[in-house]
């Protein structure tokens, strides 16, 4: 997305009727939306520094702009096969309580209203714990799937881990600025 298109995100941010309006992004073919007040900004595909010991579904972090953020692929938080990143595939960068968080999507596709009246619950699968699914929204040419952007980010304490992770990625990064210098408290290694 371009700066004119981000820029038109964030008016549409302040809009009196954002609690109703969403992006929507393709996922293995089926169509996905947040409510817009999470979105920062969509961006093209970045170099992404993969970190050690996350679910296989955080892919890594990137450099936003000097700011360190947890990318999560969608496909493989859905469980769905993985699949290569095109010239389509997108960062959708979402914050949640001061936390960003980019989500790979294999594209954006749009930025609708969807009224209230028009949102179905979602489906109550029996044996199966809170669904990411907020709801089911109608619209003209098909469903689009709502997703509850706090429970998508927090099963499993993932909000504190993303945070965590923000946080270490930050702390190497400004290390590395100072590359070749020692930290306090770090203690040569032995024989040296």
């Amino acid at each position: 997305m371009s700066d004119q298109e981000n820029d038109l995100l964030r008016l549409m941010q302040q809009d009196d009727n954002a609690e109703n309006m969403y992006l929507t992004f393709d996922v293995a073919g089926e169509e996905y939306a947040v409510n817009i007040s999470y979105v920062t900004e969509v961006v093209g595909m970045q170099k992404i520094s993969e970190v050690p010991d996350v679910p296989a579904f955080v892919k890594g972090v990137i450099n936003l702009r000097g700011k360190v953020i947890p990318v999560l692929d969608m496909r493989l938080r859905f469980n769905l096969p993985g699949r290569e990143y095109t010239e389509r595939t997108t960062i959708v960068v979402l914050e949640l309580q001061g936390v960003p968080t980019g989500l790979v999507v294999d594209q954006v596709t749009d930025v609708l209203t969807i009224a209230a009246e028009n949102v179905s619950p979602p489906p109550r699968w029996q044996g199966r714990g809170e669904s990411v699914v907020s709801g089911l929204g109608r619209r003209e040419g098909g469903v689009s799937i709502l997703l509850d952007v706090p429970r998508l980010l927090s099963e499993k304490d993932l909000r504190e881990d993303l945070a965590g992770l923000s946080q270490v990625a930050a702390e190497a990064a400004v290390g590395m600025k100072g590359e070749g210098k020692r930290d306090k408290g770090q203690t040569p290694a032995a024989g040296g």
